[in-house]
């Protein structure tokens, strides 16, 4: 790389390999002070919470604070919209470059930047999907590159991600892209198995195991050989089979229930979970052991709302196949609709895109599908007040799953409120920011403040 501090490279294939130094943080204020850790990941977030890459004790630190990301300029601190900021040369930044031997402060914390001189690289895939996953943003071309590196090995795969971002997929995916694609898909929902049956479930009986077992049965182990075993909603697994499964994954035999025999098996094993597992770990609801045998190559998938440019795209394939489904002609998509969906949080994910797509386009009175007509799962004011209760409520819930604590809990309420109520304003008046101000009550000077802090403007809404 020479002097360059991260250079893209462009291959043949279409992929770009990022090249970039390994970097240090270093807290040198605060108490975490002496700590140092290198890093050499595209995204390394900083915050409170312990599932944090960096992860502070410091009480002025949000769970989530900031973020240091890599791209060919280099080295991009951003504010996550926390409480108290991200300072830089004695000012409070939204996003600014790092240069080595650069400090800045989170909370009542002191970090140094600088890089180590070691040289790592990253790849991205030159495509835009990945089986049926589709994205062309950095975050989803990283994960097909890895995905294309992996799928011909026989590596455990652990895919972590919120419910509806398409963890099957990329089981499914992984299979078709394996030495093992002639062979069985097998998935089995953790979730969704009474807690006394699972073991027969994953390694079968034979015939007087129990009560009700009348004849010999294979379990998805077994009918899973020379193939992939899909296990979902992993962190649903009760605690006293988790040895069991420990021992089938490194063993690789299993003792189907009532038998003394046991059984060798070979199935390629991915799992999912929307759980955060090191939390389980900690809480005692999962075996560490278990975990790093299951994280031999860890797959996070982000949620929509962290790769809105990905929804043009999605909602296209998507409205392909619901015109289709539906019987209609080209159904299509508005410019201001399309923003709109872009600004949409989607807590339920892809499948609440596409499930939002296909409704839309039944029920379209014409050959557009505009929201405003739409009980679109929060894009439409009648529901508003229903969704706010149903976004609250789960924020509480996920609060209290996390640890956080109330303060933290209620400034992220406040920051989703927020953006909800200024992107709703700017849409009733057309991006006009003196008439927002207006009925907001708020000083023209204080909406355009706000405005930047939510990264919301106002041409987005026509202004």
């Amino acid at each position: 790389m020479g002097d360059d501090i991260t250079r893209t490279v462009y291959l043949d294939d279409g992929a770009q390999r990022l090249e970039l130094q390994r970097y240090r943080l270093s807290v040198t204020e605060g108490a975490d002070e002496g700590f140092s850790g290198a890093f050499d990941a595209r995204k390394v977030v900083l915050g409170s919470s312990p599932e944090s890459d960096l992860a502070l004790n410091d009480p002025a630190v949000s769970r989530a604070h900031a973020v240091i990301e890599v791209d060919e300029s280099g080295y991009q601190l951003k504010d996550l919209g926390s409480k108290n900021g991200t300072f830089a040369a004695g000012m409070r930044v939204s996003e600014v470059y790092l240069e080595h031997g650069a400090t800045f402060r989170v909370g009542a914390t002191t970090v140094e930047f600088g890089t180590t001189g070691e040289e790592v690289e990253i790849r991205f895939s030159g495509k835009g999907r990945f089986g049926n996953l589709l994205g062309r943003s950095m975050v989803m071309r990283e994960i097909f590159a890895l995905l294309e590196r992996v799928s011909p090995t026989d590596y455990t795969l652990l895919v972590e991600g919120e419910s509806g971002t398409g963890k099957e997929l990329v089981a499914e995916a992984v299979h078709k892209n394996s030495t093992r694609a002639n062979g069985p898909f097998v998935v089995v929902d953790c979730s969704a198995i009474a807690p006394h049956l699972i073991e027969s479930e994953l390694f079968g009986h034979v015939k007087g195991a129990f009560t009700g077992a009348t004849g010999t049965r294979k379990g998805a182990f077994d009918a899973a050989n020379g193939g992939t075993l899909f296990l979902d909603e992993l962190g649903e697994l009760p605690v006293d089979l988790q040895p069991k499964l420990l021992r089938a994954l490194e063993s690789r035999e299993i003792k189907p229930v009532g038998s003394n025999a046991t059984v060798k098996t070979d199935a390629r094993i991915v799992a999912a979970t929307n759980r955060n597992l090191i939390h389980e770990v900690r809480q005692g609801n999962f075996r560490e052991d278990l975990y790093y045998r299951f994280a031999v190559i860890k797959v996070a998938l982000p949620s929509l709302r962290e790769r809105p440019e990905d929804i043009p795209m999605l909602v296209e394939h998507f409205l392909t196949s619901a015109n289709e489904m539906a019987g209609r002609g080209d159904v299509d998509v508005s410019y201001k609709t399309m923003e709109k969906l872009k600004r949409h949080r989607w807590p339920g994910n892809v499948r609440e895109l596409k499930n939002f797509v296909e409704r839309a386009v039944l029920l379209a009175p014409g050959d557009l599908i505009e929201t405003k007509f739409l009980n679109a799962g929060g894009l439409d004011r009648p529901s508003m007040k229903k969704d706010q209760e149903s976004s609250a409520g789960s924020l509480a819930r996920a609060a209290l799953d996390d640890d956080m604590p109330f303060k933290d809990a209620k400034q992220r309420l406040v920051e989703e409120f927020e953006k909800a109520y200024w992107s709703d304003l700017l849409e009733r008046t057309g991006g006009n920011v003196s008439k927002s101000a207006r009925v907001a009550g708020v000083h023209r000077k204080s909406v355009e403040y706000i405005l930047k802090k939510l990264d919301l403007t106002r041409e987005e809404f026509g202004g």
